[in-house]
């Protein structure tokens, strides 16, 4: 199976511009002058770095309390899975589904979305080459939403402004999940989807 690679042309990953090289495998993009090269530089081994990193913070983002909720009564500790409990028994199951689809299955799915993606590559598996590049654009896609627990905090923060009755602060959990959603969105970054074709052939 021929690829552009074959005829010299790779694509910038500054402004998307295809390149033709006509020696070596790296050179200037004509249009911004970045530097190019035909395969992302050590996609798979960044790619694995970080994505070894956000399995790491995985497990104290859903254990360690997401907000701290003080009113006059006392205070109480969330992390994601109690919130998640907390608005199906009050009621508002929509959102608790929402808040469980987008906070807890989706990242669980991407972290394993990856590993298969850089396990297949890595052992050069001809195994649904098209389907595993569909699944990567989906990874990527799907990316910013993941974000959907640290959006909400944010907006309860900045809108409880009753001191004198009830203020709500970030946890350490927070900080935890958005860095998973921010170190799988750049594992994906890193990892270059050609290489899943350009193994398969090899």
């Amino acid at each position: 199976m021929s690829s552009a690679l074959t005829y010299g042309i790779s694509t910038c990953d500054t402004c998307g511009n295809y390149c033709r090289f006509t020696a070596g495998l790296v050179g200037d993009c004509p249009t911004c002058g970045a530097l190019v090269h035909a395969r992302k530089p050590r996609s798979l081994v960044r790619a694995l770095a970080l994505l070894i990193a956000a399995v790491i913070l995985y497990v104290p983002a859903n254990v360690l309390p997401i907000m701290h909720t003080a009113t006059l009564a006392g205070g109480e500790d969330d992390t994601i899975m109690s919130g998640v409990v907390v608005l199906w028994t009050g009621g508002s199951w929509p959102l608790a589904l929402l808040v469980f689809f987008a906070s807890i299955v989706v990242p669980s799915l991407k972290l394993v979305a990856m590993a298969l993606l850089l396990l297949t590559t890595h052992l050069r598996l001809r195994w649904r080459a098209r389907e595993r590049t569909e699944l990567y654009r989906l990874i990527e896609s799907i990316g910013r939403w993941s974000m959907l627990d640290v959006y909400v905090l944010a907006l309860l923060v900045a809108l409880v402004q009753l001191n004198a009755v009830a203020t709500i602060e970030p946890g350490a959990g927070a900080a935890a999940f958005a860095a998973v959603v921010v170190l799988t969105v750049l594992s994906a970054r890193a990892f270059d989807p050609r290489l899943i074709w350009d193994r398969a052939d090899s």
